[in-house]
């Protein structure tokens, strides 16, 4: 695996954590906006990265990878979904801009969604909710 690809992806779980303990009632939309929108940044980042796409690194050419991926490797379209988190993101950040419609426990499965597209894509075999219950497991068993 790519190393700076896995790297991005990593990234991508740190904040999809972020996501998954901020979308729950009462919703933190100021998390669940800026950690959504570096998660599926960065797992866009990841995807394009392991399958050799060269991109500057601006929302924009993110948004056009992000089309590509659902085109040409079959990703989840998110690229209309990222434009909603960074104006979300703002929203919540500046309050300058009307925030979007959007329904937290939505935002959270679309980024679980897409981050674990991405570990697929990618040949990450990990999953960290496994993961996880393995180890409770196994501090079960000691």
């Amino acid at each position: 695996m790519n190393t700076e690809a896995a790297k991005s992806l990593s990234y991508a779980k740190q904040h999809l954590k972020r996501v998954l303990a901020a979308w729950d009632d009462p919703t933190d939309w100021a998390d669940l906006t800026i950690y959504g929108f570096y998660c599926l940044e960065a797992a866009i980042v990841a995807a394009g990265l392991h399958i050799g796409l060269v991109f500057k690194r601006s929302h924009t050419e993110k948004a056009e990878m992000a089309r590509q991926l659902f085109q040409s490797h079959g990703l989840p379209d998110v690229a209309d979904f990222l434009w909603d988190l960074n104006t979300a993101r703002k929203a919540s950040a500046y309050g300058d801009v009307d925030f979007p419609d959007l329904d937290a426990e939505t935002v959270a499965d679309k980024l679980e969604e897409y981050v674990e597209a991405v570990s697929a894509l990618l040949g990450d075999g990990s999953n960290d909710q496994n993961d996880q219950k393995s180890d409770e497991q196994s501090s079960e068993e000691h």
